[in-house]
């Protein structure tokens, strides 16, 4: 049975939903009113990314905030499918529910798995099978479905994640230290002879085996080299204001000044 809770979540979920449909009616916002899916492409983007900020940052009341934003950008490119005849929110929400509910039988059917390896194997399966019957044929790889223009370091870890479901992985997160061993010195070799393509490759090589050891270990690839800029970034301001609280510019320093302030920076 259904509480107070969800009916005031649906309530308050109709007054945004009435409050799209108001400012992309008639006497609505000018500004709203002549917005297009493509034109809310970037704000969608730059909402997504302000969640994950407030979640990277543990910071409750901001998250809810982000979510609010990110939740009115969905609405507000439903609502404009809904003028061209193609689907509406609640369209949107029903297909989820009705998505998840199949993609989790050991919830809501009579299937069993007991470990997250198991759901994610059944997961593939059923949307495999879900493709099918919508008469696409099934993905020839088992890394299909990533989209390209993720972030580098996310897709890395997205490909990484799906060729270990079928058993294609390292054993250990020391089989993956051996291997960024090869990767780097397959690297050196090529950044004191080989020309720059031959480099990119090295590199980027030695980036995806990282990318495949923070899985093993635990750690997102992408949300670590955010917290290790964070860091130099506030080093480096450090250092900067030092210099400049002494009248002396950064760029005229030694490098051997520079890094004695960097250490400096560091301990502080």
């Amino acid at each position: 049975m259904r509480g107070a809770g969800y009916n005031t979540g649906m309530r308050e979920f109709d007054e945004l939903v009435s409050l799209m449909d108001r400012l992309r009616g008639e006497g609505g916002c000018p500004w709203d009113r002549e917005q297009t899916p493509r034109d809310l492409r970037g704000y969608l983007l730059e909402e997504a990314y302000e969640v994950i900020e407030a979640i990277d940052e543990e910071r409750p009341e901001l998250l809810r905030e982000e979510l609010g934003d990110l939740l009115f950008q969905i609405v507000f490119l439903a609502r404009i499918a809904a003028e061209r005849g193609q689907f509406t929110v609640r369209d949107v929400a029903r297909d989820v529910t009705e998505k998840m509910t199949r993609r989790h039988p050991h919830v809501f059917g009579d299937s069993d798995a007991a470990t997250s390896t198991e759901v994610l194997r059944q997961w593939e399966e059923i949307k495999a099978r879900e493709k099918e019957s919508n008469g696409t044929p099934r993905p020839g790889s088992a890394i299909d479905g990533i989209p390209r223009s993720l972030p580098g370091l996310l897709r890395a870890e997205r490909i990484g994640a799906k060729a270990s479901r079928v058993g294609f992985d390292w054993a250990r997160p020391e089989d993956v230290l051996q291997k960024i061993d090869e990767e780097l010195g397959e690297l050196r070799t090529a950044a004191l002879s080989e020309p720059r393509e031959r480099m990119e490759e090295e590199f980027g090589d030695l980036l995806f085996t990282l990318v495949n050891l923070a899985r093993h270990l635990g750690v997102h690839a992408e949300g670590a080299l955010q917290v290790a800029s964070d860091r130099f970034a506030n080093r480096f301001r450090r250092l900067e204001s030092e210099l400049r609280r002494q009248g002396r510019d950064p760029a005229s320093e030694s490098p051997e000044e520079l890094e004695r302030l960097w250490q400096q920076a560091k301990r502080a």
